[in-house]
């Protein structure tokens, strides 16, 4: 065996466990999304999660702490009990 072949099977053998791992943390990624909700009026300024209705497009582009159309993602169940200055945190968006 040359060592080019040598290196050829390292580097088929790297691949391979690269590709395994990453496949493990794609799904381990997707059960913690699972168990995530969207939980409204509890982001900070230029902190929430994604698009939320007027005034903001994505991630980042609330322009206020707490704005109620603006959303981030928690724990699933703990929303209703998250409390901040303007109120509890709620799964629907809160008018302004």
């Amino acid at each position: 065996m040359t060592k080019f072949d040598k290196t050829l099977g390292l580097t088929a053998a790297l691949t391979a466990a690269l590709s395994l791992a990453a496949a493990a943390h794609a799904d381990d990624m997707k059960k913690d999304a699972g168990a995530m909700e969207k939980c409204y009026g509890v982001a900070l300024a230029g902190k929430n999660d994604c698009a939320a209705g007027p005034g903001t497009t994505c991630a980042g582009t609330s322009t206020t702490d707490y704005q109620g159309n603006a959303w981030k993602l928690v724990p699933a169940g703990t929303c209703a009990t998250i409390e901040t200055p303007k109120g509890m945190g709620s799964l629907e968006p809160i008018k302004m």
